[in-house]
């Protein structure tokens, strides 16, 4: 027994060393983490329980008979973050670069299955140099198998995507369909087509950090949720990610203890906004003045600036925030903002986390570009995520509700649970200025004095509409209150509404506006 002790040992240290020492000094020499360094920073030490280490290809064209390495390119297995279990896989660079082969695929596909079944979350560590060339169709064919059970775990539990090296051509597609994509600053790239292929046939001169690389992705395209300096900040967000979500859709996320007996009017809030309504503010300053702790987990947090989406906890629960920002384009909606807002409100709504939204809103985003590019299709995408969102639904109007964006912006009319206002609100069609001068078009033409008249008309508008007590009056608005009361109303609201139940007419799927 001791001779076949001795062989299992020695087999696992070789496969443990993955491409071999200078492989791995490579891999170091680029800044980057091997495969296994990255599981130990990322889940809790000692927890990580690896299948399929001796797994091995089956290739035998050009040579590959000839370099087998066992575990073929990707640890896989189940670990636990914070206690939790998940599951992941990490790809081993310095194995045939990380390429991805038939059995490569194989040992993705069994983990992600075994996942779905003990409804646990999917971590994926990428650092590939796309399919494996020599395999031809049986990697293209592997891909494809991943993608499909990426599509069918979607909103059975969370996948995070975690881009630590290249991923480029068909191997970007599983991340874009998983639920949240992580890059390191100049280290990890992701493009359909690399910089020689767009200069042949574009004509392009473009380096792979501009082509695909974290800062354009976090901020251009919006294909990276999160970017960060270095691997190990990536891996420790990660971390803080998964302390607010579920394992799964069935899951509740955690509630954390909160002392009650702290909580406290807090009279900032009540200096935020100021008098002049075209002032901008800084909706962050509202949202850290609400969440526990001051700490507001962002998401997308260079794109679309124009709107904020994230996570935070209030009163010891799980929220996800969505805010209009006045700070940027007065806080309009535009498309990269609804479709960023959409997919956030989509995903919490899929895995049970209620959520927050703070409105102060002057409407869509007007022009050629907007009309020309879609902006009706893309901002009916928040609409259609807020409409069929289930999740306890709280909505806060600090300032402007104009036009259709008061619509859009979870109003009490598209199954807003508790729709509240600060007495600073403004809900009307449009801005003060542009309704005067359509209703009272006549009187102000035919005035003597054109601008006095458009005066006295717009301070006789604002009067009556440009506050929230018409929509009170309707019972659109649930209460009017003082923002340095916000917190508790805040917290007591989501506390009655922790066991709510709403349901959507069955259906095969519904079919939002893509």
């Amino acid at each position: 027994m001791k001779n076949k002790l001795d062989e299992l040992s020695q087999k696992k240290e070789t496969a443990k060393l993955g491409g071999g020492e200078q492989k791995i000094k490579s891999q170091h020499d680029k800044g980057k983490l091997t495969a296994r360094e990255r599981i130990e920073l990322l889940v809790d030490e000692g927890s990580f329980d690896e299948i399929g280490m001796f797994v091995k290809h089956r290739a035998t064209d050009f040579g590959l008979d000839k370099q087998n390495y066992p575990g073929d390119g990707v640890i896989t297995g189940f670990a636990k973050i914070d206690g939790k279990p998940i599951a992941l896989f990490s790809q081993d660079f310095t194995v045939f670069g990380g390429s991805l082969s038939e059995t490569h695929a194989e040992k993705i596909v069994k983990i992600m299955k075994l996942a779905m079944k003990a409804g646990i979350p999917i971590i994926g560590l990428n650092d590939s140099g796309g399919a494996r060339i020599q395999e031809g169709v049986n990697s293209l064919g592997g891909y494809a198998d991943i993608f499909l059970l990426n599509t069918l775990a979607s909103g059975v539990v969370p996948q995070i995507s975690v881009i630590l090296g290249p991923c480029a051509g068909g191997a970007v597609y599983s991340p874009a369909i998983t639920d949240f994509v992580f890059m390191t600053r100049k280290t990890s790239h992701m493009f359909v087509t690399g910089p020689n292929v767009v200069k042949t046939v574009t004509h392009e001169d473009v380096s792979f950090e501009d082509l695909g690389g974290a800062d354009t992705h976090s901020q251009k395209s919006g294909v990276a949720h999160f970017a960060f300096d270095n691997e190990i900040e990536t891996l420790l967000n990660v971390k803080k990610l998964l302390s607010f979500i579920p394992q799964n859709f069935k899951d509740k996320p955690a509630n954390y203890e909160f002392d009650f007996e702290s909580l406290k009017e807090n009279v900032k809030l009540c200096t935020i906004i100021t008098d002049n309504p075209n002032r901008p503010y800084d909706m962050k300053d509202v949202i850290s003045s609400l969440v526990d702790d001051e700490d507001f987990f962002e998401v997308h947090k260079y794109y679309a600036e124009n709107i904020i989406c994230g996570f935070a906890r209030l009163g010891g629960m799980s929220v996800g925030i969505v805010a209009n920002q006045p700070q940027v384009l007065a806080g309009v909606l535009d498309i990269n903002a609804s479709v960023k807002s959409a997919r956030f409100v989509r995903f919490c709504d899929a895995f049970n986390i209620p959520l927050l939204v703070l409105v102060d809103v002057p409407g869509f985003l007007p022009g050629t570009e907007q009309e020309w590019n879609g902006i009706i299709r893309h901002g009916a995408k928040l609409l259609f995520a807020f409409s069929e969102a289930t999740v306890p639904k709280v909505t806060l109007i600090t300032r402007k509700a104009y036009g259709g964006a008061y619509d859009v912006m979870n109003s009490k009319h598209i199954r807003g649970d508790f729709n509240y206002a600060w007495p600073s609100a403004e809900i009307a069609v449009m801005g003060p200025k542009g309704a005067v001068e359509i209703i009272f078009k006549k009187e102000i033409d035919s005035s003597e004095n054109r601008e006095l008249e458009l005066e006295r008309k717009l301070n006789e508008y604002i009067q009556k509409f440009a506050n929230p007590y018409i929509a009170a009056e309707r019972g659109f608005l649930d209460d009017v209150i003082e923002p340095k009361n916000t917190k508790k109303v805040l917290i007591n609201a989501f506390e009655l509404l922790k066991d709510k139940v709403d349901l959507n007419p069955r259906k095969k799927h519904n079919n939002i506006p893509l």
